[in-house]
C-alpha cells in the first residue's frame, strides 16, 4: 500500500532536507527524483544541484525528470521510496502548455499518484504568500502550483509545512478545507 507524503513550504526553509529526512527513515531503497532541467551555462544553478547531491546518500538512485514524472511514478518498485523535488520546477517545465493540456497532465499525475504502491515523498514551494505576480506567466505559474499542491495534499496520507527552519504537520495540527469548484480566474 502507498503512503503519499507532501513536504511545502517557502524558499530555503528546510522542504528538501526533512524530505530527505524521511526517506531516510524508510530504510528502503530511494529514488530521488530531481525535476530540474541541467543548464551548464547557469553556475549558480549548478551549484544548488551540487549543494542537493552532496547531502543524499551515495546509494540513491537518482533520476532526471524534468517532465515524465508520471511515468516514472507509475514504474515504481513496491518497496521503494520515491522523493519528487520539486513540483515547483516541474510546474515550470510546462508552463508552455495551454490550461487543457496542463489539467491532463496534472490530472494524470494525481491518478497515477494514487494507484501506486510505492512511498512517495513530493517537495512543493508555496508560492502565494506575496504579492500576486504582475505578470501573466507569473500568475499561471502560482496557480497551477498552488492548485496542485491542494489537491495533492487531499490525497495525502501527510502533509508537513516546513518555515523558518521548523516543521509542522499540518494533519495534526489542522483541518482541510471543504472541497470547493476551482476558480480558475
Amino acid at each position: 500500500m502507498s503512503q503519499i507524503i507532501l513536504v511545502t513550504g517557502p524558499a530555503r526553509s528546510g522542504k528538501s532536507e526533512w524530505a530527505e529526512t524521511l526517506a531516510t527513515e524508510t530504510q528502503l531503497h530511494v529514488v530521488y527524483v530531481a525535476t530540474g532541467n541541467q543548464d551548464v551555462n547557469d553556475t549558480e544553478w549548478q551549484k544548488r544541484i551540487q549543494n542537493h547531491q552532496l547531502r543524499r546518500p551515495p546509494n540513491w538512485l537518482t533520476l532526471e525528470v524534468p517532465r515524465n514524472l508520471s511515468h516514472v511514478i507509475a514504474d515504481a518498485h513496491p518497496h521503494s521510496c520515491i522523493l519528487v523535488d520539486s513540483l515547483g520546477t516541474w510546474v515550470a517545465n510546462y508552463l508552455d502548455m495551454n490550461e487543457e493540456t496542463w489539467s491532463n497532465i496534472a490530472k494524470e499525475l494525481l491518478e497515477t499518484v494514487g494507484i501506486i504502491a510505492a512511498k512517495i515523498i513530493f517537495v512543493a514551494e508555496e508560492t502565494g504568500w506575496g504579492v500576486i505576480p504582475a505578470y501573466p506567466l507569473g500568475r499561471i505559474f502560482r496557480d497551477r502550483l498552488g492548485n496542485l499542491v491542494r489537491q495533492l495534499s487531499v490525497i495525502s496520507d501527510t502533509t508537513y509545512l516546513v518555515t523558518g527552519g521548523y516543521v509542522l504537520n499540518l494533519r495534526r495540527l489542522g483541518f482541510p478545507l471543504p472541497v470547493v469548484q476551482e476558480d480558475t480566474n
